[in-house]
């Protein structure tokens, strides 16, 4: 039964290889060009005090080829779900091989089972070889940019998780759908709604941040309003800069008070009611152009006002916890995979006639 999977799935295969020996000799003949740049100008920057101007230099080196890189690690994963994991049992019922198939002496469990372990794997070393030669040649960058987070979701090993998760869902789909076309749409939307779902509601909560707490500065709290450009600006609101720290991901930064609660806009207003009013010698009177003496001198105003009160509240993931996160995040992928592929086993053997 595997050699069957196997010969099944050959031409899938030789594709998903043939496209990483691509990236690979791209990879291989450019990526001694950026560490030579690391090596020469990043890594001795500090005894030249200029490190910001050639971080900067190499951030801009394959910049465009970086960029489609990173695109690629996020959309194969997609792209292993919609066309191996959805046409894995919606062809078959499709079609209607699945008939000659199940009358066979394997039973469905043996077949499934089979074919999820021997496309799935394929489906973990694709995606996790091409996370691994895409981390290898970007290193120089990252190292430079000290923004590990930046890009967490193209390194390492969280790939790995994402192209297992997408495959088993894609089968699900299938399995469900009963055809192609429509389980790898339901594989694209889905596979897409749960990795922004986790990214914006579980990831950043995986380990609880920690908290920094700053006096507010004047020379770096800026002003604007909160809500979405589409409909309408929010309530005005200062905006403390982030904190200078290296590798860290940055989740929230709120000026709250001594009991932990977030400024107001009638706290705002009350103690600085000048602001935001518009005319001159306020801060919001102008919206292009450097702003007036005027208004930066009413907004630091507010803020040493404010500051007897209220201080800046960072929360945080320090570097420290990259690789927590790494190994946190594709153990959730795996086990919501494991669930899937036992629920695509139940339902092929209790459920499709």
């Amino acid at each position: 039964m595997t050699r069957f999977a196997w010969a099944q799935f050959r031409p899938q295969a030789l594709v998903g290889v043939g496209g990483l020996v691509v990236v690979a000799v791209v990879l291989a003949v450019t990526g001694p060009h950026l560490a030579h740049v690391y090596a020469t100008n990043v890594a001795n920057c500090s005894a030249h005090r200029d490190c910001a101007t050639v971080s900067a230099a190499l951030a801009q080196t394959d910049k465009s080829l970086r960029t489609w890189l990173g695109a690629l690690v996020i959309v194969v994963p997609a792209l292993i779900g919609m066309f191996w994991g959805a046409p894995l049992v919606a062809a078959e019922l499709e079609t209607g091989t699945y008939r000659l198939v199940w009358a066979q002496s394997v039973t469905r469990t043996r077949w499934l089972a089979t074919k999820l372990g021997v496309v799935g794997l394929a489906s973990m070393a694709v995606a996790g070889l091409l996370s691994l030669i895409v981390t290898w040649w970007a290193s120089p960058v990252d190292r430079a940019s000290m923004n590990v987070f930046g890009t967490f979701d193209q390194r390492d090993i969280v790939p790995v998780g994402y192209a297992a998760f997408a495959f088993a869902l894609g089968v699900s789909a299938g399995a469900l759908a009963r055809r192609v076309t429509p389980a790898i749409a339901t594989t694209l939307v889905s596979f897409v709604v749960a990795r922004v779902a986790f990214s914006q509601l579980v990831q950043p909560h995986l380990i609880g941040p920690v908290l920094r707490h700053l006096a507010l500065n004047p020379a770096t709290t800026g002003y604007g309003s909160s809500g979405l450009l589409l409909f309408g600006s929010g309530p005005a609101t200062l905006e403390p800069s982030a904190p200078d720290i290296p590798n860290a991901w940055v989740i929230s930064i709120q000026i709250v008070d001594k009991a932990g609660r977030a400024l107001s806009s009638k706290v705002l207003k009350d103690n600085c009611p000048l602001l935001g009013q518009g005319g001159p010698g306020t801060a919001g009177g102008h919206s292009n152009g450097p702003a007036p003496a005027g208004a930066v001198q009413v907004l630091r105003d507010c803020v040493d006002r404010l500051g007897a009160t209220h201080h800046e509240l960072v929360a945080y993931q320090p570097a420290s916890r990259y690789w927590a996160l790494q190994w946190y995040e594709l153990a959730i992928y795996l086990a919501a995979t494991l669930v899937l592929g036992a629920s695509c086993v139940w339902w092929v053997r209790r459920r499709l006639a």
